[in-house]
């Protein structure tokens, strides 16, 4: 068997963000994937290093390597992102469309099917997946890949900001937006894609940073005591 390259590993790691399998902040072990993946640690690190350039990992002295934690500021960026590049997709959309619809709704019907079942990650990945599926579908190859890792990254700003859109919610964003392109109303489908993607980044969770505290206060508060005890009696 071909020994894992570096960009298998990457990818694979980047599909895990998509199924909602590895968590922000969640530690990547070098010698545990080296194991996993029957190769060398060089070949990890070479791996870990390219996914530190898209940005999903980072490296901390002495502790190892992370996966990445988006700030508010990165995940409103990566959202609108998004919204650019999934609209310029559309763009395109005024063509006969059969063959790329048919491919969406099988999607959307795998969709379902997950939803249906137990399989969360599997759920997670399709609806991830299905942004990644258009821009295959629609022919743009390069924006499908540039499209999967700004996917993936709003995907760990849902996990970190405790997102609160519902797998159905989002499946049936996604069959509104095929029915749209089927009936060649691109306009529509690119109102629903804004819509969409609008309602995914308003139910995260996301709160401004709390101002600075002084150090003095702060420690003053960690070392009161938890309990107010009464003064013991005078003998």
């Amino acid at each position: 068997m071909t020994p894992a390259s570096p960009q298998h590993i990457a990818e694979r790691i980047v599909e895990a963000i998509l199924a909602q399998k590895l968590a922000p902040g969640e530690r990547l072990g070098e010698q545990d994937l080296a194991n996993n993946f029957d190769v060398s640690r060089t070949v990890v690190r070479e791996a870990l290093m390219q996914l530190q350039a898209r940005g999903f990992v980072q490296v901390q002295a002495r502790r190892g390597w992370y996966v990445v934690q988006p700030s508010a500021a990165e995940a409103k960026d990566a959202f609108s992102a998004r919204r650019i590049i999934e609209t310029g997709i559309l763009q395109d959309a005024g063509k006969p469309l059969q063959r790329v619809i048919t491919q969406l709704r099988r999607h959307i019907a795998q969709e379902q099917k997950a939803i249906a079942g137990v399989d969360s990650a599997m759920r997670a990945f399709l609806l991830a997946d299905f942004h990644v599926c258009l821009a295959e579908q629609m022919g743009h190859r390069l924006l499908a890949d540039t499209l999967r890792d700004l996917t993936a990254r709003t995907t760990l700003a849902a996990t970190l900001y405790q997102s609160t859109h519902s797998a159905s919610q989002s499946c049936a964003e996604h069959e509104r937006i095929v029915a749209a392109l089927e009936r060649g109303d691109t306009e529509e489908a690119k109102a629903l894609l804004l819509e969409h993607i609008g309602t995914v980044e308003r139910s995260l969770e996301i709160r401004a940073p709390e101002a600075a505290s002084d150090p003095g206060d702060r420690l003053r508060a960690t070392l009161a005591p938890v309990l107010k005890r009464s003064p013991l009696p005078q003998k």
